[in-house]
């Protein structure tokens, strides 16, 4: 697929008309930890075929516990995990913590500038965000993650929040202990369901972040439809289609102070852990989306890498599986 050079994809950006935007203030600025995050009350939260997935079970839940092919299989790891969620929410094997922060922040061109205060005179932070190049059928814009928050030119005072959380701190431990009883499958149904409880305490927090701690959206839904996001707002992951580079998960981590206040630190590669967690950016504009960067041309590399400061070589290693 033809990509645009990238001058041409940022003339075509996501038209917001930000005069007409007014951003709710979050509740504070800075960094807040929350601990002690309910099991129970991240149980509803789960999200069920990402599970099956892990264990090579293809198929959406519910629809998979009656498929014709891998139906009793499904059935059978479902008891089986279920079993097991109900010991580790009784007996507390994991411990369910987050740390959520909120700065004023402006676009300038496709970084987020995040700020220390509401005075917005001394800079925080820079995040670094990549553009769509591809050349589209139709009339959708080339988005970036820099597009849904209000530039600096515009005056208006907008906000990013950036959250970490994890539930893995005590799951090696857990499943050394199946390990040493040679109980293989339960070490790995262990670390599947933390994995599973991580991915919940994302989507509590994303909930509990909309409706309190930022406060920009009234909602009820149901976990089915959280799923679907038919809710505003969105917190994409570094890592993922619409941020693929793995480093702005450093950026995150020095904001969030996530390492002193949660345990989370990251490897070399930029992998978090423990390995239940999950890290990412929290947008709140009514038009911010999902999207995928998808190919990125030799001009937007060596733009991207001189805004990073780093090598055009290091920012095509980090960015080699979406280089055009």
């Amino acid at each position: 697929q033809p990509v645009l050079d990238i001058d041409s994809a940022r003339a075509n950006r996501t038209p917001i008309e930000w005069n007409q935007f007014s951003p709710t203030e979050p509740t504070f600025i800075g960094v807040r930890t929350i601990e002690n995050i309910s099991l129970e009350t991240l149980r509803g939260y789960i999200d069920w075929t990402p599970f099956f997935r892990s264990w090579d079970l293809a198929g959406g839940y519910p629809r998979i516990l009656d498929d014709e092919v891998v139906g009793e299989a499904a059935r059978e790891l479902f008891a089986d995990a279920q079993t097991m969620l109900d010991q580790m929410i009784d007996e507390q094997w994991i411990d369910a913590k987050a740390v959520v922060g909120f700065w004023p922040a402006n676009a300038s061109g496709d970084d987020i500038t995040v700020f220390s205060d509401v005075t917005r005179s001394v800079p925080l932070d820079t995040l670094h965000t990549l553009r769509q190049q591809v050349t589209h059928a139709d009339d959708r814009p080339n988005w970036a993650l820099a597009d849904f928050i209000a530039p600096v030119e515009s005056g208006v005072k907008d906000y990013i929040g950036a959250f970490a959380v994890t539930t893995g701190t005590e799951v090696e431990a857990v499943a050394s202990r199946f390990e040493d009883q040679n109980d293989d499958y339960r070490a790995i149904m262990v670390k599947a369901l933390a994995d599973r409880f991580a991915e919940a305490c994302a989507e509590h927090m994303h909930h509990l972040v909309r409706t309190d701690l930022w406060g920009y959206s009234e909602e009820e839904f149901a976990n089915d439809e959280l799923i679907k996001e038919r809710y505003q707002g969105i917190r994409p992951a570094p890592g993922y289609p619409a941020c693929p580079d793995h480093t702005e998960k450093r950026t995150i981590f020095e904001l969030l102070e996530a390492t002193e206040r949660i345990g989370l630190s990251l490897t070399e590669s930029c992998a978090m852990t423990p390995a239940a967690a999950v890290s990412g950016l929290y947008f709140a504009h009514p038009e911010s989306r999902y999207f995928g960067v998808r190919k990125v041309a030799t001009d937007q590399l060596e733009d991207y890498a001189n805004r990073k400061g780093i090598t055009v070589e290091e920012a095509a290693r980090w960015l080699a599986p979406v280089l055009a």
